[in-house]
């Protein structure tokens, strides 16, 4: 599997969308738990293009609007033409006192506080002031961003952001978008499976990027959800594949999953999982990133990357042969489901 293969999106977007199997996340370029300096992140944006990325993913809340500027000098370096580019809708960014700033998991960033917006006004204004910092006229995919009850911090919040985004007519404003070509797709970008399910319920999308919920330890999206997706054509742009950290570190002490210290369950699974790996000398972070792919839905994974040593490092990480004993030997023990997709299966039928 290399980063440079392609996968079409969906069959139903207003034009093609053809995006490689590794995508580049943007939310380290906005300052994620550390300052990235401008010359690094646009190192890392030359790194991707090197190595033939194309898709390319942002968020006005990825360093509140500091991700989508350096996206736009990125863009500049290598032209808008020859990449997919997303970003996100449902936060605005408000000028605000230096006490305001809304505290988040980036620093050094802009002084600007979020306010929640899934109306009609607040997705066409959410737009516009993203095309403003991107430098760009438009965007290929547009997600509503963190309708779900992790982000939002209840199931009631987010049953009332997603009614939100349907009455107030933000997802009018999504479809009106797309119906003018000025996007190609819509989606969210969410952290439950459970709420894209109920999206797809209520409206027509064509892709959802969905972090952390189909990984090496989580895969209960098979039940229904990714069933759904196959049989409506919709695509999955995949974050997250570490679980916020254990599948790249393993089961040290103090591994996050989830963003919060691991549970003793889980560490034991990651444990059972690194045995495996050390049978076939196969590095855990490796069979994380790939593992994903093989679901025929999974149309490209988005590890975030900071640095050019880092794009340089996941790189070498997607592309490490990994054999197929590996794989089986996974669904032998009982550590991954036996109805999960094997990325060896994908590749014998390409």
């Amino acid at each position: 599997m290399r980063v440079t293969d392609t996968r079409l999106l969906n069959h139903r977007t207003t034009r093609p969308l053809t995006i490689t199997c590794m995508g580049f996340g943007g939310a380290p370029l906005g300052n994620l738990y550390q300052t990235v300096s401008d010359e690094n992140a646009m190192a890392a944006f030359q790194a991707a293009y090197g190595h033939g990325i194309r898709y390319f993913d942002t968020a006005p809340q990825y360093g509140l609007g500091l991700s989508e500027q350096r996206f736009g000098l990125g863009v500049g370096l290598f032209g808008r033409e020859n990449i997919c580019l997303s970003t996100k809708v449902g936060r605005l960014l408000l000028d605000c006192e230096p006490n305001e700033v809304t505290p988040d998991a980036f620093v050094d960033v802009p002084q600007k506080r979020i306010v929640f917006d899934y109306t009609y006004d607040g997705v066409m204004r959410s737009y516009e002031e993203s095309k403003a910092r991107l430098d760009v006229k438009n965007a290929d995919i547009l997600f509503v961003h963190d309708v779900c009850s992790f982000s939002q911090g209840s199931q009631d919040t987010s049953d009332a952001k997603v009614r939100e985004l349907f009455d107030k007519g933000g997802y009018k404003a999504l479809t009106e978008l797309r119906r003018a070509g000025s996007i190609a797709a819509i989606g969210a970008g969410v952290n439950e499976w459970q709420v894209c399910e109920k999206l797809l319920g209520l409206g027509d999308f064509d892709t959802f990027l969905l972090a952390g919920r189909y990984t090496l330890l989580e895969q209960d999206a098979l039940e229904t959800f990714l069933p759904l997706c196959e049989q409506r054509d919709v695509g999955i742009i995949l974050g997250g594949p570490y679980n916020s950290g254990i599948l790249a570190t393993g089961a040290v002490a103090g591994a996050k999953y989830n963003y919060a210290n691991a549970p003793e369950e889980i560490m034991r699974r990651v444990r059972c999982i690194e045995d495996v790996c050390a049978q076939h000398n196969t590095p855990l972070i490796a069979a994380a990133l790939q593992f994903v792919l093989g679901h025929p839905c999974v149309k490209t994974v988005v590890p975030g990357a900071g640095s050019a040593a880092q794009v340089n490092a996941g790189v070498a990480l997607f592309e490490t042969p990994i054999p197929a004993d590996f794989w089986f030997d996974l669904r032998g023990e009982g550590l991954i489901r036996p109805d999960a997709p094997l990325p060896l299966e994908i590749d014998n039928a390409a």
